[in-house]
């Protein structure tokens, strides 16, 4: 992560200069230089930024659901990765930042109208590289969400008595301000105010409630990294259920009053799908588990927040193993680019098929034969090939998901061995928790693993990259 940046961040010196129109405090670093204003990836140019990596985030934010209203102070502990003479956060032009500090100094900044989600910041002095350094943004406004090139919303989205908020691609900063690139990862600590009577819900274990004046703070704790666009902070009329899978894992569900009784058969199986893919992927990452099911019609999907899973109705049985299955693949290892989107969704999606094979329902196998049997003719089935989705807007096309699936259980059958096979996702997961990986990276990895395998290379160039109905491989 950070040498990646600082070799883009010596290449963006001038345009970043000129873009940001701020002149940088003299010189206390030697060679100091602003970070990038990106952190790289094809898909979402302005998306992260270089020059620091963020280690936390306390997020302190106050929410009134009748104005659409949020103040926030976001705290951000962080590391020079080069000298910094300036940098950028990421953060929506919807909410207006009325201070920032640097380690306790009042820092110049700017929310330039043709960058669109830049928080440019000019400490008083100069960041060598290797430095520890703390930010305080303070900010309010009417956060609204963002539409996706696939024309998608996310981010923070209104509903009839809180918000629904979600964050996959690029929905964080429309929130909180961030480095939003997957690739840096932190823990974070939420304190959320809304009306009493509301709960705020975010990722991790709950710490502590406190309620004065007729508005109630929910403090959260997450305590092992995750990518900004993972974390969450729902909130509106919540029935809460807490408890303890068999396998000792806490969980705590939130649903909505309108959708408990739909909710109900699907969440009674949650422990036992947490204990399932714990047993089969290793330990499960993180210190709590759960779900948010909220009424929000105008999302249309769910979304793997870390920890407590995110679902804009009442879900079925195989979405709501999907995205548990992503506290693995997704959560705990998480794409590199935007383009290695596969190893969250194909893997997520035979997961669920696993799931159901388990309970003796419909095998991993006849979803495979059963999708198979589409027609090479249907193009949209089978496009754009999962190991390239070609733009954002093939980021989340069926085909990522139904053939990226198709990818895995075909690999199953090319090992021949369930053991060997659910060995290898075990020991990818191992590899890789709490990091990130490339689509590359599981090719070579799985060839290592299986060198007699000599068609490997073949296979993955059909299943992954080449358009159109895989017919030999």
């Amino acid at each position: 992560m950070a040498p990646t940046w600082l070799r883009r961040a010596l290449t963006v010196l001038l345009a970043g200069g000129a873009l940001t129109g701020l002149v940088a405090a003299p010189s206390l670093a030697a060679g100091a230089v602003p970070g990038a204003k990106g952190a790289g990836d094809p898909y979402f140019p302005l998306q992260g930024n270089g020059g620091y990596d963020v280690g936390h985030y306390d997020l302190a934010l106050s929410f009134t659901p009748s104005t659409g209203r949020i103040s926030g102070v976001a705290t951000i502990a962080a590391t020079a990765t080069q000298p910094l003479s300036r940098f950028d956060l990421d953060l929506r032009r919807t909410l207006a930042v009325s201070s920032v500090t640097v380690d306790g100094r009042p820092a110049s900044f700017t929310q330039p109208a043709n960058l669109g989600q830049e928080l440019v910041v000019d400490p008083a002095a100069d960041l060598r590289a290797g430095a520890r350094f703390t930010v305080v943004v303070t900010y309010a406004g009417v956060p609204k969400p963002v539409t996706d090139p696939d024309r998608s919303i996310e981010g923070w989205v209104a509903t009839g008595d809180g918000a629904f908020v979600v964050g996959e691609p690029q929905g964080s900063p429309g929130w909180y301000p961030a480095n939003d690139t997957p690739r840096d990862k932190a823990t974070f600590d939420f304190h959320l105010t809304v009306p009493q009577g509301l709960f705020a819900v975010a990722n991790g274990d709950l710490t502590g409630t406190s309620t004065a004046g007729g508005r109630t703070t929910f403090d959260w704790h997450e305590g092992e990294p995750m990518s900004t666009y993972l974390a969450t902070a729902s909130s509106g009329r919540f029935v809460v259920t807490r408890g303890v899978t068999p396998g000792g894992v806490p969980y705590l569900d939130a649903v909505d009053p309108s959708q408990v009784a739909q909710s109900r058969p699907q969440l009674a199986e949650l422990p036992a799908m947490v204990d399932f893919f714990s047993s089969v992927y290793g330990r499960y990452p993180w210190s709590s588990a759960g779900a948010v099911v909220d009424h929000a019609p105008s999302v249309g999907y769910a979304l793997e927040t870390t920890t407590r899973p995110s679902f804009d109705s009442a879900p079925d049985e195989l979405t709501l193993a999907h995205e548990l299955a992503h506290q693995w693949f997704g959560d705990s290892v998480t794409l590199c680019r935007w383009r290695d989107i596969w190893l969250n969704e194909g893997f997520a999606e035979w997961s669920s098929w696993f799931w159901s094979e388990h309970t003796g329902q419909k095998s991993a196998q006849q979803f495979f034969d059963q999708r198979y049997a589409t027609s090479a003719r249907n193009s949209d089935f089978w496009n754009p090939p999962p190991g390239n989705p070609g733009s954002a807007a093939g980021l989340f096309a069926d085909s990522i998901y139904d053939r990226g699936a198709m990818t895995l259980q075909a690999l199953r059958t090319e090992i021949g061995n369930d053991a060997a096979f659910l060995g290898l996702l075990r020991d990818w997961h191992a590899a890789h928790r709490y990091g990130n990986a490339r689509v590359e990276e599981f090719v070579r990895f799985t060839e290592q693993r299986f060198p007699h395998l000599t068609g490997l290379p073949h296979f993955f160039d059909v299943w992954l990259y080449q358009p159109g109905k895989p017919t030999s491989w």
